[in-house]
């Protein structure tokens, strides 16, 4: 079984980054849309069950990043990752400040 998650934190504020859109582009090409909660986190974009492959997670950062800090580099950040079959639970969490992010494949 394959399942996906998420988290995003304000590298400046040192805080969750609140209800911050994102989206996920399944390997067929269909969109799913889903938002950070209060604690930064969002679960699987409201897919039920996920296949091996090519997957692309798009954080829409701008509004955040200027209500937040005034100012932004990215419109978006677009992070592109492979799941495999039995691979578990994929954690891909977005480090984000104004000028900067960064990720990995967390637990």
């Amino acid at each position: 079984m394959i399942t996906l998650s998420s988290h995003v934190l304000d590298t400046t504020l040192g805080k969750p980054a609140k209800k911050l859109p994102l989206s996920l582009t399944l390997p067929d090409g269909s969109l799913h849309n889903g938002i950070t909660d209060e604690d930064g986190r969002c679960n699987a974009c409201g897919v039920e069950a996920f296949l091996p492959g090519v997957y692309q997670l798009r954080f829409h950062c701008e509004a955040y990043l200027t209500e937040k800090h005034g100012d932004s580099f990215y419109p978006f950040v677009d992070i592109h990752f492979s799941m495999e079959e039995n691979g578990g639970h994929y954690h891909v969490p977005l480090l984000l400040s104004p000028y900067g992010f960064s990720s990995y494949r967390g637990s």
